[in-house]
């Protein structure tokens, strides 16, 4: 009688840890090559990274979610003017254009917190996780939602945050953006808090929440350690590495019944 299929397969022991991570191991081989379906992974995860960076944000459609949701929205865009100097001159991305400056230093001050909204690297996170995120984050953090402003901008890198408080006259600014995409994940959203933004000043004068994603860090606890953060910064007027994450994330409703 021929052994039966089963009885010539060999249990890979690593097959065990790969259903707990998405990180590329335990991939196999054929000779001294992968197998054509992980080579065949591996090119669409490519093709998803790049397509992350240089995909256009729908601006239109997210600033209509926002404004059917109940948010304050503006629109601004940085001193790169298109894509490619974005990808070639990061320091455009990184100031407010002149004239959005200009704008926003007309509109009312921010009651005491600005949020930005900028592309980033992943259009694709900003997209899906954006509104989410801050749907779960005005339901922790009471403040003037009415009159906080959120601010969409094009081409933007993390420091254009820092001019728009400053147009705003806010004593915190939070700038939620997409992240630099990896082969495992293309759609990370991060968030940066600093306090008393000023056009000088330095990443270690931020805090970051990083891997915004329901693969990740789903939206519950993002929204919860950023709460923390936000009101830790206001209370102690300051952010950055002075500043310390200690939220309780037991204190967060569990997901889908699951024990965090």
């Amino acid at each position: 009688m021929p052994p039966r299929k089963s009885d010539l397969t060999q249990h890979n022991p690593w097959d065990d840890l790969r259903a707990h991570t998405s990180a590329r191991i335990a991939l196999g081989r054929v000779g001294s090559s992968l197998p054509t379906a992980e080579v065949l992974k591996f090119g669409l995860a490519h093709a998803q990274a790049r397509d992350a960076v240089h995909r256009p944000l729908d601006f239109d459609e997210l600033q209509q979610q926002l404004s059917e949701d109940g948010f304050r929205t503006l629109r601004v865009h940085s001193q790169a003017s298109d894509r490619q100097a974005y990808l070639l001159r990061p320091d455009h991305g990184r100031l407010l254009h002149p004239d959005c400056q200009a704008r926003l230093e007309s509109e009312p001050p921010a009651p005491e917190l600005a949020l930005v909204i900028a592309d980033g690297l992943s259009s694709i996170a900003v997209q899906r996780h954006a509104l989410p995120l801050l749907q779960a984050f005005r339901e922790r953090f009471d403040t003037d939602w009415a009159a906080t402003p959120v601010v969409l901008a094009e081409q933007g890198r993390v420091a254009i945050g820092d001019g728009i408080g400053v147009a705003l006259r806010a004593r915190l600014v939070i700038v939620l953006i997409g992240e630099r995409p990896g082969l495992t994940s293309p759609d990370s959203l991060g968030l940066y808090i600093t306090y008393a933004p000023q056009p000088e000043t330095m990443d270690s004068q931020r805090n970051c929440i990083s891997n915004v994603r329901p693969q990740g860090l789903p939206y519950a606890l993002a929204a919860h350690k950023l709460e923390y953060l936000a009101r830790q910064a206001l209370r102690l007027q300051l952010s950055g590495v002075a500043l310390k994450d200690d939220s309780n994330l037991q204190e967060v409703a569990p997901l889908d019944g699951r024990p965090h």
